[in-house]
């Protein structure tokens, strides 16, 4: 077993005029998989830095995070576990930045368009829809039910 088990994540959904916020990922399969703004926690980060910093590196995109969707817990085809912290954001400018490598394009995509790519095979996790379903139902919790020091 992997010492560092469960991975720790953070995931960004962000809404704007009826369309998300996504990213097409390189994962080395035949097609793109599109996931939400996300990635690990690094060493010493905080939790919801974690997520600004991801939504920014994968985008391009400076938000600001208004609500905590809560912790999923995913169990990966490989066997690896996954604490995803989701986040609740809103898009307050684009910053022009160069992307990480592995994203291949960044797109804002409407619930019909998501989930017609959940249909085929292409979200990264089940989650990504989940944390949208969760989101759009007002399932979330304000920022300070997260406790760090």
């Amino acid at each position: 077993m992997n010492r560092w088990q469960p991975f720790v994540t953070v995931a960004c959904v962000v809404e704007r005029a009826g369309a998300f916020l996504m990213v097409e990922e390189n994962r080395g399969g035949p097609h793109t998989l599109f996931n939400q703004p996300a990635g690990h926690l690094e060493p010493g980060e905080r939790i919801r830095d974690a997520a600004l910093r991801e939504v920014e590196e994968e985008t391009a995109w400076r938000v600001g995070i208004s609500d905590y969707l809560g912790m999923y817990v995913y169990q990966a085809p490989d066997g690896n576990t996954f604490h995803s912290h989701g986040f609740l954001g809103m898009a307050l400018a684009h910053m022009g930045n160069d992307l990480d490598p592995a994203i291949h394009a960044v797109h804002w995509l409407t619930l019909e368009e998501i989930e017609a790519l959940y249909r085929e095979g292409r979200l990264r996790s089940p989650l990504v829809l989940r944390r949208i379903r969760d989101a759009l139902a007002g399932r979330f919790f304000p920022m300070d039910v997260i406790h760090e020091r």
